[in-house]
């Protein structure tokens, strides 16, 4: 391609726009998966994407100046990463970016938030996540029916291996 994926650090509200349409064009396969163009990161407002950049962390990769992933996560108070809304371009996919998003986002809040362990949760259909998630050191810990269509599946690991590295 000629120029490299670039993870940065910090996506804030100027990555905005251009997350939301990324979100918009990657979850459109996630909602075929269960026949529901409702789902939350469809319908999600700019206005609400940008409060919810305001009150977590969240990591964008570039190709050039276009955004082409990301990645976001709140840490609780009992030090509880929760990662959501990994998103990869559909033509970046299956080059090993999604990864590289989720190892970036846990070695983010592992050494800036102290977080403990990584909770994330995904569709029961999504056999392209579920194999992601768990090649990374993810095991279910939770099922709980969403929909009568979905059933999310709760993943976690503990975050040990960063504690040792920083």
């Amino acid at each position: 391609m000629g120029t490299s994926v670039i993870i940065s650090a910090v996506a804030d509200e100027r990555d905005a726009e251009q997350i939301l349409k990324l979100q918009y064009l990657c979850y459109q396969s996630e909602a075929e998966l269960y026949d529901d163009y409702t789902i939350e990161p469809l319908t999600q407002s700019l206005a609400d994407l940008t409060a919810e950049l305001g009150r977590g962390h969240a990591l964008v990769a570039r190709l050039g100046g276009e955004v082409v992933g990301s990645v976001r996560a709140t840490v609780d108070a009992d030090g509880t990463a929760h990662i959501g809304k990994l998103i990869v371009h559909p033509r970046m996919r299956r080059h090993g970016l999604g990864g590289r998003l989720l190892a970036a986002i846990e070695a983010h809040v592992a050494a800036s938030l102290d977080a403990k362990r990584f909770r994330l949760f995904t569709g029961h259909r999504n056999e392209t996540n579920l194999r992601l998630y768990r090649n990374r050191g993810y095991a279910t810990v939770s099922q709980h029916q969403s929909t009568p269509k979905l059933t999310l599946i709760t993943l976690e690991k503990e975050a040990e291996s960063y504690a040792t590295s920083a």
